[in-house]
């Protein structure tokens, strides 16, 4: 069996932490492992109208949230998925977890 683990974040010096921390655990406890896989950033724009009341110039503030995303697969063991479920998560990762 195989554990796919997907990090989200928005901060990338964040999800880069938490998957080389999963990479130092799958090495120590001898269990292979495949990534992290870097998938496409996924970017919001969004402009909005300086003035709330519509007077005025036509000026914008733009705005913009970068979501990093990274994939792991390591193989099944108990041991080393205990100590991935020890790892303390920052607020702004995500870690989903599936095993097939």
């Amino acid at each position: 069996m195989v554990v796919s683990i997907k990090i989200v974040g928005r901060v990338p010096k964040d999800v880069n932490g938490i998957a080389q921390q999963i990479i130092d655990i799958a090495k120590t406890v001898g269990v292979k492992h495949r990534g992290p896989i870097p998938l496409p950033t996924k970017r919001m724009k969004i402009a909005v109208r300086k003035t709330p009341c519509g007077d005025g110039s036509h000026t914008f503030d733009h705005w913009e949230m970068n979501i990093h995303k990274k994939l792991l697969y390591i193989d099944n063991d108990d041991q080393a998925l205990r100590q991935i479920m020890r790892i303390p998560v920052p607020d702004t990762v995500q870690i989903e977890m599936n095993v097939s």
